[in-house]
């Protein structure tokens, strides 16, 4: 194999904080405004062009179990109605305006006092003799920069900081290693919402994916993914996410690279396809699909607990507990040989706790985890990866974060009466 041997150079430090959130998604905003409520400064850092990560970039435009939980969800809830962004579904998910949870999502973290940077990619960490994660490293248009920080929150979904700190970490099925496929999502309009109701997920109507899946079939456009969802938005504007890419690493940019354009163009195929159909489909089209390809499943860091299979079967409950779970087992196909949909491998689930030991890095000191690269089996990764639970493990983890750093502490180190006290105080803010 050929190499580059590159020359050692003095990288610039280019802030030092108290906590350093990486990746701006759900979780990653969620833990940059808990941390900075704590008073700590904090600094989030993100690779995309604005913050939400697969809300906002990924126009999932579906929030699933967010119904239960307290803080930061329902403040981003409340602030969604009073923008008129939100629109429930018969149960308690629901869809969102994406361009208005962008705008939303930076005001929160500018009122909270949060110094935000984007375009700017994790690449590199660096820990002292005591295993103590020291700095990050990232990579932009200003060049390598270093950031140094007391505490540090993992974010990125596919635990991009906590991997190049040197935490081991699982990925895929046990064995095989096979992932749960990605998919893209797109903004389609050109309908008419009563004529379309039957097919949309936030309709009163019973098997919408089945309907939707008729139609695509009727138009000689079977879908990579056998369960295709349609979901109104607003007024005429709708999300799509109707395929699979199977056998793809999250960790690998180049399979990344080629799933994208490969579902790009497959939504086009089926957005064509019903469009031909004529009738409520003639003015079907497609208004934008996402950035970034939806990612269910990346690295698993280790952590000093491991949520299993087991937990959720039991229905189990933590003293620690930072977020209820109520979603069940929900596993796309590995393997399109045997079915192109999704289920529970037979499991059973009962709503369960995540505790915040699953959030803290076993092999790292002064680092935490929020969203799905958290501790835990593949099982019980395909429960609590929705983004309902990302928002609510975000927040408990800036929290810690920042009561530890301002501290002077680590995170296993505090009191637990002291985070759930200031976790509590998270209610005043919505």
């Amino acid at each position: 194999m050929n190499v580059y041997r590159e020359p050692s150079k003095e990288i610039p430090v280019a802030a030092s904080a108290d906590v350093i959130v990486c990746g701006g998604g759900p979780a990653g905003v969620a833990a940059a405004v808990a941390a900075a409520r704590t008073g700590a400064g904090t600094v989030l850092l993100e690779g995309h062009g604005c913050l939400g990560g697969i809300w906002t970039s990924g126009l999932l435009s579906w929030i699933i179990d967010a119904g239960n939980k307290s803080g930061i969800m329902a403040e981003v809830i409340a602030r969604l109605d009073r923008r008129g962004a939100r629109l429930q579904s018969k149960g308690s998910d629901f869809t969102y305006d994406a361009e208005q949870m962008k705008l939303l999502l930076e005001e929160m973290c500018e009122e909270a006092g949060v110094t935000v940077l984007l375009h700017a990619r994790v690449v590199d960490a660096a820990k002292d003799e005591s295993r103590r994660l020291r700095m990050v490293i990232t990579e932009s248009k200003s060049g390598r920069q270093a950031w140094s920080a007391n505490l540090f929150v993992d974010a990125t979904g596919d635990g991009d900081l906590a991997a190049r700190a040197g935490c081991r970490y699982e990925l895929g099925r046990p064995g095989t290693g096979e992932a749960q496929p990605m998919s893209l999502m797109a903004l389609v309009a050109g309908i008419r919402p009563e004529e379309v109701e039957a097919f949309t997920m936030n309709g009163v109507h019973e098997e919408p994916k089945h309907k939707l899946l008729e139609q695509m079939t009727k138009a000689g456009v079977t879908p990579s993914y056998s369960a295709p969802s349609l979901f109104r938005i607003r007024d005429g504007l709708f999300a799509i996410m109707a395929n699979h890419e199977y056998g793809v690493s999250a960790v690998d940019a180049s399979q990344i690279s080629g799933a994208t354009m490969r579902a790009r163009k497959e939504l086009h195929r089926l957005v064509d396809g019903l469009r031909q159909l004529g009738g409520r489909w003639a003015g079907l089209h497609i208004v934008s699909t996402a950035n970034q390809i939806g990612v269910r499943e990346g690295r698993r860091i280790r952590g000093l607990y491991q949520v299993t299979e087991a937990d959720l079967k039991r229905g189990l409950k933590h003293e620690d507990a930072v977020c209820s779970v109520r979603y069940g087992i929900d596993i796309h196909s590995t393997d399109p040989s045997g079915g192109k949909g999704f289920g529970n491998d037979g499991k059973s689930s009962m709503p369960y706790d995540i505790p915040l030991r699953a959030l803290i890095a076993a092999d790292v000191d002064g680092l935490l985890m929020a969203g799905r690269c958290i501790s835990g089996d593949f099982v019980a990764h395909s429960s609590y990866r929705v983004t309902g639970n990302a928002v609510t493990m975000g927040q408990a983890a800036g929290t810690a974060a920042g009561l530890a750093a301002l501290s002077g502490t680590l995170p296993q180190q505090l009191a637990w009466q002291d985070i759930a006290h200031a976790l509590n105080r998270l209610e005043e803010w919505k």
